[in-house]
């Protein structure tokens, strides 16, 4: 036996027995072997490429079993993100500094990944305050899934004035004179959301392309190496798959992805996938891009908006045909199939179809499953476990705790989701973000929550009984999601035979202190053997830089999660700096009581490194 990539004195957690080995060696993109440093180093020769991991912690590649990185990737260019900024000043004022950028008739896009609560100030921007730093550059504010902000250059350039009714399920607010005011409200759902923003200008397919390889490594950034992808609004197959499918075919994508389909046009579902299964099948593909099934909208009378700031949706009274419809049809050509769910009551409903379709075609070994499931109960636990399905779960309570415990109150909370449940029932689990616009493409954070049962806001949810230890959150992000694109026991542990997926943190996930875990990254990541990321004393094993096209893009002065320019921070950044001396060698970790619970490596700092 040898190998082209040995990594030695680490501690490799592999999600196996033994739970933790010092060595792997990887060959033709999967491991090989494991075991301790000596015999692995034995299987090296003269052209094996030897990593020494420094003592550090290595895990198997992070897996988000429910996100949407497609479209994320076709955008991130655009995006201006405020995912992990720790006040609304620092804010603004990267706000200001892009709408100044920003050529006509270009918008500026904050779409989504934040919530106030993580704020300094604990609130959100007002409309004065981001039509005074942006008073001509259209921007375009998405709180969640509940709210935008536009300014007036914004409304402008939607069209929305005083003679514009207000579209079904969604409001236009406006003062006593009937104008907008640039405040547009999701009530029930978010098709207003969705529409205005997909009234700007698009970004063209060569900077579609770069914009998509430059998210996949923003993903790699944080140790992802696999995400389902859910679909989403105006995500049309196959024609918004192009850039990916390109970059498969060109040996570009760094991160595994496996493509659910969802349709686009209320009352034609059905015949979407009838169209679908002619042109494609759930597992064409390969190990790096494939069609994963239908979902995560079936129907769309069947989509609960989880907008905790309104009350429950009910679901209309055709809901039940039309899904009958569509999961008979997909259980006949053996489709896996996801949905969308929020609240028991539509859980409820939904299984009713789906034990009437079982009793004329098993769905067992389908690998179906519901998303979300934050109000779930026992008994419909129950059901989905006799039918054979799964159940992704989000971090999108982390955003929304601090909502949900305002409608319903904390004793309601404490079982949103009931995971601990699910766990103890057997039934197939996946952890994930829904990110980009709910929730915060940054695993650390969805980890965070499982294992403190905390908001971004720091509000403890959940009681110690639906809490994870971190080993158990760890394998819900990596072997649990791998179910949910048909592909358990092929990833998800660092074991002989599975892929060489992984990722070499930046401090100890077993031992930092919780809080911290939020603020942990790559410094390595590895996806089939091959290295996606690298930096810190691993940095001369990175791959070559990529430009940021076009040359006003938010990306290239601020990056994703959490980076700003060391201006745009000004005195922030400097105080911060005089910090250094909290840093301790023993768990590489950095306390900056300036700058909140971030670590200045998430605020692109270049004064150190790693």
């Amino acid at each position: 036996m040898s190998a082209e990539t040995i990594i030695y004195n680490a501690k490799i957690a592999t999600n196996g027995v033994p739970s933790f080995v010092e060595a792997i060696a990887i060959e033709g993109g999967k491991v090989t072997a494991a075991g301790n440093s000596d015999e692995m180093l034995r299987l090296g020769d003269p052209a094996t490429t030897v990593i020494d991991a420094k003592g550090r912690s290595v895990i198997p590649g992070l897996n988000d079993s429910h996100m949407h990185p497609i479209r994320g990737g076709l955008n991130f260019n655009m995006e201006l993100r405020w995912d992990g900024v720790p006040s609304l000043a620092d804010a603004l004022r990267m706000l200001k500094e892009q709408a100044a950028r920003t050529p006509a008739p270009q918008w500026v896009r904050v779409v989504g990944g934040w919530t106030e609560f993580q704020f300094a100030e604990r609130r959100m921007p007002t409309l004065d305050e981001i039509n005074a730093v942006a008073p001509d550059t259209p921007v375009f504010v998405l709180h969640l899934y509940d709210r935008a902000l536009l300014n007036g250059a914004a409304l402008r350039a939607v069209g929305y004035t005083k003679d514009t009714p207000d579209p079904q399920a969604g409001e236009i607010q406006r003062d006593k004179q009937g104008n907008p005011t640039g405040i547009l409200i999701a009530k029930p759902s978010s098709y207003i959301l969705y529409s205005s923003i997909f009234k700007g200008p698009k970004l063209s397919r060569e900077d579609q392309l770069n914009s998509s390889r430059l998210f996949f490594r923003e993903l790699n950034r944080f140790g992802i190496t696999s995400v389902v992808d859910a679909g989403g609004g105006f995500q049309n197959y196959p024609d918004d798959y192009e850039v990916v499918n390109e970059l498969h075919q060109t040996n570009q994508l760094t991160v595994r992805l496996a493509a659910n389909l969802y349709p686009q046009k209320p009352g034609q579902e059905l015949t979407d996938f009838q169209r679908w299964t002619k042109m494609t099948k759930p597992g064409q593909g390969d190990d790096f891009y494939r069609v994963n099934g239908g979902g995560e909208l079936l129907v769309a009378s069947a989509s609960d908006f989880e907008d905790m700031l309104q009350p429950r949706p009910d679901m209309p009274a055709v809901m039940e045909s039309e899904l009958m419809a569509v999961i008979r049809y997909l259980a006949e050509n053996r489709w896996p199939f996801r949905m969308h769910a929020t609240y028991n009551e539509t859980i409820s409903r939904a299984l009713d179809v789906y034990e009437k379709v079982n009793r004329e075609i098993p769905l067992d070994g389908l690998h179906w499953f519901f998303d979300h499931c934050e109000t779930i109960t026992d008994r419909n636990l129950e059901r989905i476990k006799k039918l054979g399905g799964g159940i992704a779960v989000q971090n999108r309570m982390a955003f929304q705790g601090e909502y949900f415990v305002e409608r319903y109150g904390a004793q309601q909370a404490k079982r949103t989701p009931p995971i601990r449940r699910m766990l103890e029932m057997g039934i197939p689990v996946g952890a994930g973000t829904d990110a980009t616009r709910v929730s915060s493409y940054n695993p650390f954070v969805s980890l965070h929550w499982l294992i403190t049962g905390k908001t971004i806001g720091g509000l403890r949810l959940y009681p110690k009984e639906n809490r994870l230890d971190r080993a158990e959150a760890l394998k819900l992000y990596t072997m649990g999601s791998s179910w949910f694109s048909t592909e358990d026991g092929t990833k998800g542990a660092l074991a002989p035979g599975q892929l060489a997926d992984l990722a070499v943190l930046s401090a100890d996930y077993f031992s930092i202190p919780e809080e911290e875990i939020k603020q942990l990254g790559s410094v390595l990541t590895i996806v089939g053997g091959k290295i996606v990321y690298a930096t810190a004393e691993f940095s001369k094993l990175a791959p070559p830089a990529l430009p940021v096209s076009p040359d006003w893009s938010p990306v290239k002065e601020y990056g994703g999660y959490a980076k700003a320019s060391k201006q745009s921070l000004g005195a922030s950044h400097s105080a911060a700096c005089s910090h250094a001396a909290s840093h301790t060698k023993e768990s590489n970790s950095w306390h900056l009581p300036v700058l909140g619970e971030f670590g200045l490596w998430e605020l692109g700092c270049d004064c150190f490194a790693f």
